[in-house]
């Protein structure tokens, strides 16, 4: 049996023009006609007419090369055939001629049933030819020619001892010849192709010698029982094919069940990979290509031998391939849009037979199924990263959001003490007016290169986050000590305020920042609200940059006693109203009056407003709040309209309560149920963004104001668009804040207020200076042109009883007026009109 390939040069193209091929594929086919013409010389010399044994042996020759089998190893076809043995056989019992005769017989036509090329035909009967001159040749040389036919009794021992050396020399010429010739021809080392299934070489080879040995000591008994030895031969060649057919089909077929159990993965990569390197072993191919598109993934292209990827990356970069294809489209059974293909690629000619056709067909429906799956899964892990991103990133701007900030710092706190831990809070100053002047999109862009300034400033191992807004907050870790955590803030408030090129123009962004240090019991919860108490206390004082200190924290635990003991406050009725008289600065008559809510509480006395303010706003309560004060304030109206004194009063407005769309009808109804026209009502609203921006707060100020309800901005001067906010909201009467007041003598805050004076008079609008506290106040106010105002100087703020015997009492016999004049008898002093409905809010002369 041999394993020899019979298709030698079938991997080289037919019109081969490598020139070193073609001369050593002429030199081997001369030597091939060489060694058939001397054996033609040696068959003629030893021709005996009537002589049938030597014709027989030449015969079974013939009758074995042509009896072969093809067994494919991947793009090389191998003959199982046992004609070697019939040739070592034969060299013993017939002379050269008829051995190399037979062979060359054999080979031209086994090659002409193939329709292989006159080349490649001359090769083969010259390659076999000479591979069979040699083993004759080498059992001459050792001492066991070919022995008469009729003495085949005696002893062959020694033919049977030399027989190996034959059989070695018959594989060295055969397998020397032929692998150069396939080297050139596929542009692959000689080496490599020696070493290429030499295993599966050696044992056919060792076989055949066994068949030979066996044979030649059959005929010792019998020189007839040759006649027999044929079909024994070819029976024993059969039979050894089926059982090697048969285990490559229980191997294939198990091979492919324990490759369809590794496709069933979940990870993309291992079904690729896995798929590559399987299916060339599946098939003895030389490499597999696995292309898949049309998924949800980009496309890609693996292409790897039974043992390595070679390749894997786009289709469209993959290395060109090398040699034949067979294809076969990734799709199911039920045959569905394929999504991508299967190729076996074999560097030379190669049929797949029937079982192994529907083995591919098998094999590429299941890594169909494989590859949809694993993409599957592939697209669930990715969605589910994506919104486990999201949940801890700022879509803006890409930093963490407060739920990562929070994860990190609770780690940071809870770990390993490293240094110390501290958080810096920041907040953009007048960053708004960006998104006013700009637009939206322009203070995105600002908020983007802040956050990439901010972490390209930050130190290896802290975070940086966005609170949303403009509002970034950075956990500093691993400090060596608490106050290295200023001059850390320092350099990200400077990476801030650098300029930056906003759609050509050139702009710097300032910051105010609050630091709180971690002190070994603060979970990340308080050290927010510490951060945040002290950057409200940086923004406060001007500064950039404030420490945390708990003497300036007024947001203690005693804040949130008084925030849970709100709804009990309301329904005892606990907030009580005082009120603080406006008085015009000339003449000083009280004009109207405010209302100021304070809490007369059990158990800690009566509270200012700037203790529980600010927990009225962050709670439910503050409807409930802002509908006692209104009543209360009306019913004191009511009261000191029936002393006759008809001024309005004044009612401070959280601009929460703005933002329902029903507010003013609750005000009008107020009005109605205590019988007060809506001049008695004079609404104060904050300065604030929402009264700029959103449209629900226009609307229910234009309501307030055609309904014939004052409207005064308080604190004027102290927001961040106090124009923009006055040539949007439909008011009446401004009022100066009393930090402008104190500041007077400083010409800036003058210049503030007399600006604000004369926008007023420009805009036929009341102005009223909050905390005039002494006659130099009133005076200089009064020479500014400002009409009214309020303070210590007149008055403080004090319950209805209090403020009706004040005005019943007056100054100088004069009932509602609280101080001196400032004018003589008869002058006559004008104080600008209030438009409102036609009337006039303000008038007077003395």
């Amino acid at each position: 049996m041999q394993g020899a390939k019979d298709d030698d040069v079938t991997t080289t193209d037919d019109n081969v023009t490598n020139r070193r091929l073609r001369l050593l594929v002429g030199l081997v086919v001369v030597c091939g006609a060489v060694a058939f013409a001397a054996g033609l010389t040696d068959l003629a010399e030893s021709w005996h007419p009537f002589e049938p044994f030597r014709p027989v042996v030449c015969c079974l020759i013939v009758a074995t090369k042509i009896s072969g089998v093809r067994i494919r190893i991947r793009s090389s076809n191998y003959r199982m055939a046992a004609d070697s043995a019939a040739v070592l056989m034969a060299s013993t019992v017939a002379s050269f001629g008829w051995v190399v005769v037979g062979i060359a017989i054999g080979v031209l036509i086994t090659n002409l049933r193939a329709r292989l090329p006159l080349m490649k035909l001359l090769f083969n009967v010259a390659k076999e030819s000479l591979a069979a001159t040699a083993a004759c040749a080498t059992m001459v040389s050792f001492g066991a020619p070919a022995v008469d036919p009729d003495l085949l009794a005696g002893d062959l021992s020694h033919h049977l001892f030399v027989m190996p050396l034959a059989a070695l020399a018959y594989a060295i010429v055969d397998e020397g010849l032929a692998f150069p010739v396939i080297a050139l021809a596929t542009g692959t080392s000689v080496r490599q192709r020696f070493a290429e299934h030499w295993d599966v070489r050696a044992i056919a080879r060792a076989t055949e010698l066994a068949l030979a040995l066996g044979a030649t000591a059959l005929v010792t008994v019998d020189r007839w029982l040759i006649l027999g030895l044929s079909p024994l031969l070819y029976a024993l060649h059969l039979s050894s094919v089926s059982r090697v057919r048969s285990r490559e089909e229980r191997a294939a077929w198990q091979r492919l069940a324990r490759t369809t159990d590794e496709l069933n993965a979940v990870d993309l990569d291992g079904v690729l990979h896995s798929a590559a390197r399987r299916a060339a072993e599946l098939f003895s191919a030389d490499e597999v290509d696995v292309e898949v598109r049309d998924t949800q993934l980009p496309a890609r292209m693996v292409r790897g031998t039974d043992e390595e990827i070679v390749y894997d990356g786009p289709p469209e970069s993959a290395p060109p391939i090398r040699g034949n294809a067979i294809v076969a489209p990734l799709e199911s059974h039920d045959g569905d849009i394929a999504i991508g293909e299967l190729r076996l690629l074999f560097h030379g000619e190669v049929t797949l037979t029937e079982r192994e056709q529907y083995t591919f067909r098998t094999f590429a429906a299941a890594l169909c199924t494989a590859i949809r799956n694993a993409s599957a899964h592939a697209e669930t892990r990715r969605l589910a990263e994506s919104h486990a991103l999201a949940a801890a990133q700022d879509p803006l701007t890409g930093l963490a959001n407060r739920r990562r900030l929070e994860q990190y710092a609770t780690e940071a706190l809870t770990g390993p003490v490293r240094g110390v831990t501290a958080l810096a809070l920041l907040d953009l100053n007048r960053f708004k007016e960006i998104n006013d002047t700009l637009g939206h999109s322009a203070g995105d862009k600002v908020l983007v290169e802040i956050a990439r300034r901010l972490e390209a400033s930050a130190t290896p191992g802290d975070l940086v986050a966005r609170f949303g807004g403009d509002e970034f907050a950075i956990l500093l870790t691993e400090l060596p000590a608490p106050p290295v955590a200023i001059p850390r803030a320092q350099v990200l408030l400077g990476a801030i305020a650098a300029p930056m090129d906003l759609d050509g123009m050139r702009i710097s962004i300032e910051a105010s920042a609050g630091i709180a240090v971690a002190d070994g019991t603060t979970d990340i919860a308080e050290l927010l609200r510490r951060a945040d108490v002290a950057m409200y206390q940086a923004k406060k004082s001007g500064q950039q940059i404030t420490r945390y200190a708990a003497t300036r924290d007024t947001a203690d635990v005693g804040s949130l006693v008084l925030g849970g003991d709100l709804a009990r406050a309301l329904a005892e009725e606990e907030f009580v109203v005082e009120f603080q008289p406006i008085v015009d600065l000339g003449t000083a008559e009280v004009i109207a009056a405010e209302a100021l809510a304070r809490w007369s509480h059990p158990d800690h006395g009566d509270l200012p407003p700037a203790r529980f303010l600010d927990a009225i706003e962050r709670s439910t309560q503050l409807g409930a709040f802002a509908d006692s004060v209104l009543n209360q304030a009306l019913a004191a109206a009511v009261a000191w309209r029936a002393a006759g004194y008809a001024i309005p009063v004044a009612v401070n407005v959280s601009p929460r309560s703005l933002l329902d769309p029903r507010f003013s009808e609750s005000i009008t109804a107020s009005l109605h149920r205590h019988g007060l026209p809506p001049d008695a009502l004079v609404i104060e609203v904050t300065e604030s963004l929402m009264l700029s921006q959103l449209e629900v707060v226009d609307e229910v100020l234009d309501a307030l104001r055609a309904a014939g309800i004052v409207l005064a901005l308080d604190d004027f001067g102290t927001g961040y668009s106090s124009l923009s906010t006055l040539a949007r909201v439909p008011v009446q009467e401004l009022k100066i804040d009393r930090d402008f007041v104190a500041g007077m003598d400083s010409p800036a805050e003058a210049a503030v207020v007399r600006s604000t004076v004369e926008l007023g008079r420009s805009l036929q609008v009341m102005v009223v200076a909050e905390g005039v506290e002494s006659e130099d106040h009133r005076r200089r106010l009064f020479e500014l042109g400002c009409p009214a105002g309020q303070g210590y100087l007149f008055a403080r703020a004090m319950p209805l009883p209090a403020l009706l015997a004040a005005l019943d009492r007056g100054f100088g016999g004069r009932p509602g007026r609280l101080a001196a004049p400032l004018h003589e008898a008869g002058e006559v002093v004008r104080i600008p009109k209030r438009a409102r409905n036609g009337s006039q809010w303000l008038d007077r002369s003395s």
